[in-house]
């Protein structure tokens, strides 16, 4: 049994109780606020939020994951609960409820079959156009609520073609409330920050100001929260209706791998570990199964929750379950509390997230990447948002895999070693192995060759622990016959964390695209010009210096 719980011990104890009691503080806004989105009611999004963050919390493979209902997971769990209520009334929630459980079965099975390590092997672009649109379709549904309405039928298409209605009609003390709650998350002081996350203080704040100066009966509200323990659902459906349910399974099973595993890579560059995707796969699909069982959102790895965990301490599974600890006590201490919270406060919540979750980093710089990448990427943000979101990922990833592959083919005919990947044999002179050596391991060699293409960019990924081992961090792209966006993203990564931690960096490059590529992404703003050369001779003799 020890094998596939977590590790939980006191080694850490103080870490993880302030991590867990910090995550969870983060974690009650955003439950609510996914809750009421979805469509399934704030219980759903609260009974998710502890049911999935604790036993992904205890089996997962990420220790310092927190796992909760997301905005992409809502998003779609929105689209679910509305096609089954539509499609059957009476046992539409229900249904709804069963495909989350199926996505967790979905989930399991690709941990077991060892598909973890796939998961995330997708082209940036393909990855920023998916998630630009999750944030996109988030903004647009939760707009009918800002302004005091309820959420037209139809989800985007709906809210855009009844939108002359909702503007006609708006509710100006709630979207007053609105504009007050966006107010707070976007201007909330750092240090502010650093104490209570902006998001409490937006449902505190606005919803005590919502009670004194309106009238309780002319605000939307949460209304009246079931503090009592979660029931079973166990709905019926027809084959026809499996059929469907089955294909929404997949969706948000997929959808829920992806954002976990992108979590997971994100609290293995704070923490300096490796997470263990396929347990993690796994201990999510348990998470989700439960949920479902018991009426919950579904969740996945939540990179706001992980972050503010790991940032307060936390190295074990530990904090996770102290985070639900402390939720359990938040929900049926303050029940009636959470009652009188707005709808509009909960929209503004979420249209924060799903501004947060724009690419923004791509979005601005998409001038500066190729043509290629930057069309797949605005072709997979509008698939997404308007038409279907496994759609958007099959035609973006099969659209890139057929331009890397011409990419590979014009290379391999001028060079034979164009299949190459990261090489540990390093093709050093012996003047260059010589003064290698005097570095006495204070130099960190970043050897690349043949062509760099995306799926390389996690072995990249995984090198990088070792910068703060070390005082110098040279980058040899000598040997590097192909670039492309997604890798030099990975090298302008590897650039900034070696110099955020103070170390001197060196770029090695012959070919002039891929000095012009690094260029164009500005990795030469964080560099000095004296950081690049094209032979690694110079490269390891001002190294050398620099450690004198």
């Amino acid at each position: 049994m020890t094998t596939w719980l977590n590790t939980i011990n006191r080694t850490n104890l103080r870490g993880d109780i302030l991590g867990g009691v910090t995550a969870a503080i983060v974690s009650l806004p955003l439950a609510l606020t996914f809750g009421v989105a979805s469509g399934a009611g704030a219980e759903a999004g609260l009974y998710g939020a502890i049911l999935v963050g604790l036993f992904a919390a205890l089996f997962g493979g990420t220790p310092t994951l927190i796992s909760e209902p997301t905005g992409p997971m809502t998003v779609v769990m929105a689209a679910v609960v509305t096609t089954m209520i539509a499609d059957n009334p009476d046992n539409g929630l229900a249904m709804a409820f069963t495909v989350v459980m199926m996505a967790g079965v979905f989930q399991i099975a690709f941990g077991v079959l060892k598909l973890g390590k796939y998961i995330t092997l997708m082209p940036y672009s393909v990855i920023s156009g998916f998630m630009s649109g999750i944030g996109c379709i988030l903004i647009i549904i939760q707009f009918a609520p800002l302004i005091g309405q309820s959420a037209p039928a139809g989800g985007v298409g709906g809210t855009l073609q009844n939108l002359p209605t909702l503007l006609s009609n708006i509710q100006w003390q709630e979207l007053l409330l609105g504009l007050l709650t966006l107010g707070i998350l976007f201007f909330t002081p750092a240090k502010w920050k650093k104490l209570i996350p902006p998001q409490l203080y937006a449902l505190v704040i606005v919803s005590l100001l919502s009670v004194l100066f309106f009238s309780y009966a002319d605000i939307q509200r949460i209304g009246d929260i079931n503090a009592s323990l979660p029931s079973l659902n166990l709905p019926s459906f027809t084959a026809e209706q499996f059929q469907t349910m089955l294909l929404d399974a997949m969706v948000l099973g997929m959808l829920g791998c992806i954002d976990s595993m992108l979590t997971s890579v994100i609290a293995d560059n704070l923490t300096r570990t490796e997470h263990k995707s396929d347990k993690e796969l796994i201990g999510q699909g348990l998470g989700n199964i439960v949920s479902g069982m018991f009426g919950g959102l579904p969740g996945a790895g939540a990179t706001m929750g992980t972050v503010v965990n790991i940032q307060s301490g936390a190295k074990t599974a530990l904090s996770g379950v102290v985070r639900v600890v402390v939720l359990i006590i938040a929900v049926f201490g303050a029940a009636q509390l959470i009652g009188n919270i707005p709808l509009a406060v909960l929209a503004g919540i979420a249209v924060k997230v799903g501004v947060d979750i724009l690419d923004w980093s791509f979005i601005k710089r998409a001038h500066r990447v190729s043509f290629h990448s930057t069309l797949i990427m605005y072709a997979v943000l509008l698939l997404t948002v308007f038409v279907d979101l496994i759609a958007a990922v099959g035609i973006g990833v099969f659209i890139a895999n057929i331009i890397t592959i011409e990419k590979l083919s014009a290379s391999q005919s001028k060079n034979i070693r164009a299949i190459s990947d990261m090489d540990d044999k390093l093709p050093l002179t012996r003047e260059q192995k010589r003064l290698l050596n005097l570095g006495e391991g204070r130099i960190l060699f970043f050897y690349l060759s043949g062509a760099m293409i995306f799926g390389v960019s996690k072995a990249l990924a995984r090198e990088r622990a070792a910068i703060a081992d070390h005082e110098v961090v040279i980058i040899d792209l000598s040997d590097v016959s192909m670039l492309d966006d997604t890798i030099s993203l990975s090298i302008e990564n590897v650039v900034k964390e070696a110099t955020e931690l103070g170390k001197a960096v060196y770029v090695v490059m012959k070919t002039r695209k891929a000095a012009e590529k690094l260029k164009r992404l500005g990795v030469e703003e964080l560099l000095s010009n004296d950081a690049f050369t094209h032979d690694r001779t110079v490269a390891l003799e001002k190294a050398l210096s620099s450690l004198k």
